[in-house]
């Protein structure tokens, strides 16, 4: 398997997130997971979504998580998020891959603080993305 990991502007995501997954298959057929990270001011912050994305698929593939699953359940809970509501939607319990996110959010974490990225400012700035300038 190969990975590819992008940092595109926040627009042209495929629904409304900071970091998104998925597999495909090449021209040769070998299968490459995709990960996109919107684009941020601070290259560690936009790391910090990459590890986050990396560990959560991984644990979700490893676990037979349904990858249609969570790419649905992301989609509907953005379409019904409530004004202000600033949460991920794996956070929410009823997510196919809550376990796997909090995972994922444990990795994260420990990134920052390794390479001295405030978790708030980090977490502001992530969820400025969402919001109209």
């Amino acid at each position: 398997m190969r990975v590819n990991i992008r940092f595109i502007p926040h627009n042209l995501q495929r629904y409304e997130t900071a970091g998104d997954y998925w597999f495909e298959r090449d021209d040769k057929d070998e299968e490459v997971l995709q990960i996109r990270v919107s684009e941020l001011p601070d290259e560690r912050m936009m790391w910090a979504i990459a590890i986050h994305e990396l560990v959560e698929v991984l644990i979700c593939r490893w676990l037979k998580v349904d990858m249609a699953a969570i790419d649905h359940f992301d989609e509907v809970y953005e379409e019904r998020r409530p004004l202000g509501n600033e949460e991920e939607p794996g956070d929410d319990p009823r997510a196919p891959y809550h376990l796997q996110h909090g995972f994922a959010t444990a990795a994260e974490r420990i990134y920052c603080a390794a390479v001295g990225l405030n978790w708030k400012i980090y977490t502001d700035a992530v969820n400025l993305l969402s919001k109209p300038r």
